[in-house]
């Protein structure tokens, strides 16, 4: 048996993104070329780095306790990873066992008497096929705010863990998105007598005049205004347009590597995307052709959010910000103040107000109107990877109710900002992992958080408070609300995908 470089490199790169440090497993992912691997990443179970590791130490283990006679000593104590990487410690322990066992010989004594060896491994097993997840765990406080298992519908399908999901904006199908290389639309539609429907849309490229699966990530995925397609964009550099009965309608080759956010505008005639090599592209969505490429960041591109049908912003590892617009060929403004990189952007409802995220842990609001930030607010303690602005204030369907920034950090609290004050008006820290997903209500009155503990909290966006948690089986990458507000959907490491109903609770 043997690995290649390819092999450890997967390994790795796996062991990061499940550990939850995914800036670490992008860097990592880029300078070692994963995109460009053969690996199928579904195949790879869960821990995998964790049990090779482990085994590799029991081997060691048996190479000290195995004599060249073939007699077995019995270690008094199991090798740490570092003792076993560690040569002196190695040679130390098995002249220990050596000289314990001529010990043995000359006074009779010791276990191999037995002819059963009395301790027991503890290493973990793995077995083919998917994992079977243990049972939640409770959550500690308010059992009358805690959602019971049977309350929530678990989606089962996804073979790897399951970056995103979003819900169609006309009708309750829920898509979602893997590094299984799949995206699924559920049907979630009121049945109380069936199992949801799900269509698997398979990303798959041509290879040697034949189509392959691409092996590849699916990062991104964004439904058009009325519903009817789904837009999807993954590590294989493709982004691809699907009808709502999963059949491909479109794929989009442009991109160098990997894609990491796209997006449809509000008229549904053009698609946006970002991707590892450094450009963003404006696609018809029509036709499936590159409208417009830009290429003005000079590192990964993140994120991109229109600002009108014609006009975006991007972000990027390189700091910056570019706002840019349809047949013009420089950026329209550009802003600058991070000192790292920008994880998410944002406008608000109106389009007048620009919310970026970043590792150097700020929030910072900007304006078209000026140069430096509107507001640069200072209270997370780690990165913030993501925010959103509330579906409210002037211009929208809630007008009456203030517009609010939510932002979620890897210090495990998320908080609700009034941006015309500057000002954090409630810190939510019931969370004990990073956050990694936030999102409002229609209505606004309430705010879904996503974490790494496993935890989808609900919370009042007026008052603070915890109404609702559920705790699944995985760590939660997306969180989203159904058009009417009456369902949640999330996405979580393990491969499931669940559905809590509150109008159920």
């Amino acid at each position: 048996m043997s690995f290649s470089i390819d092999e450890v490199n997967f390994l790795v790169y796996r062991y990061l993104q499940e550990s939850g440090f995914h800036h670490s497993a992008y860097t990592f992912g880029i300078e070692s070329h994963i995109s460009q691997s053969n690996i199928n990443g579904a195949l790879v179970p869960p821990a995998a780095l964790l049990n090779i590791l482990q085994k590799g130490l029991q081997y060691t283990e048996a190479e000290i306790t195995i004599g060249e006679d073939g007699s077995e000593t019995r270690l008094t104590e199991s090798l740490s990873l570092i003792d076993a990487v560690t040569p002196d410690i190695v040679a130390a322990r098995q002249n220990a066992h050596n000289a314990q066992k001529q010990a043995n010989k000359e006074t009779g004594s010791g276990s191999e008497q037995n002819g059963v060896d009395a301790t027991t491994c503890s290493a973990a097993s793995t077995t083919g096929g998917a994992e079977t997840p243990s049972a939640p765990e409770p959550i500690d406080g308010d059992q009358s705010i805690d959602i019971p298992p049977s309350k929530a519908t678990v989606l089962r399908g996804h073979e790897s863990e399951v970056f995103i999901c979003a819900w169609n904006p006309s009708t309750d199908l829920l898509a979602s998105g893997s590094g299984d290389s799949t995206a699924r639309i559920w049907d979630m539609s009121d049945n109380p007598t069936s199992i949801p429907n799900q269509l698997i849309l398979r990303h798959c490229i041509q290879r040697g005049g034949a189509e392959v699966p691409s092996n590849k990530d699916v990062t991104s995925l964004d439904w058009n205004c009325d519903g009817h397609l789904l837009a999807t964009g993954s590590y294989d550099g493709y982004a691809r347009i699907w009808t709502t009965d999963g059949k491909l309608a479109s794929t989009l080759g442009q991109h160098k590597g990997p894609i990491f956010a796209l997006k449809w505008n509000k008229r549904g005639n053009y698609i946006l995307s970002a991707g590892v090599d450094k450009t963003t592209i404006i696609w018809d969505a029509a036709s499936g052709q590159c409208t417009q490429q830009f290429s003005f960041h000079k590192a990964p591109a993140l994120d991109v959010d229109w600002q009108t049908n014609t006009s975006f912003a991007s972000c990027s590892t390189d700091q910056s910000i570019q706002v840019c617009k349809l047949h013009v060929d420089k950026p329209i403004k550009s802003f600058l103040g991070h000192t790292n990189e920008v994880n998410a952007i944002k406008w608000d409802p109106q389009g007048q107000l620009l919310a970026s995220c970043s590792d150097d842990m700020t929030l910072k609001i900007w304006s078209m109107k000026q140069d430096t930030c509107v507001h640069d607010l200072q209270a997370h303690s780690k990165e913030i990877y993501t925010i959103k602005w509330s579906p409210t204030g002037p211009g929208t369907q809630n007008p009456n109710m203030n517009l609010i920034l939510a932002s979620a950090s890897f210090d495990s609290t998320v908080r609700l900002w009034d941006v015309e004050k500057g000002a954090c008006v409630h810190t939510l820290t019931k969370h004990t992992e990073p956050v990694y997903s936030v999102a409002f209500s229609p209505d606004g009155k309430f705010l879904a958080s996503g974490s790494f503990d496993k935890c989808v909290h609900i919370w009042s966006t007026q008052s603070g408070s915890l109404v609702h948690s559920y705790k699944g089986t995985g760590g939660i990458f997306e969180v989203c609300w159904n058009s009417r507000g009456t369902k949640v959907g999330a996405s979580a490491s393990d491969g499931s995908v669940f559905v809590l109903d509150l109008r159920k609770l």
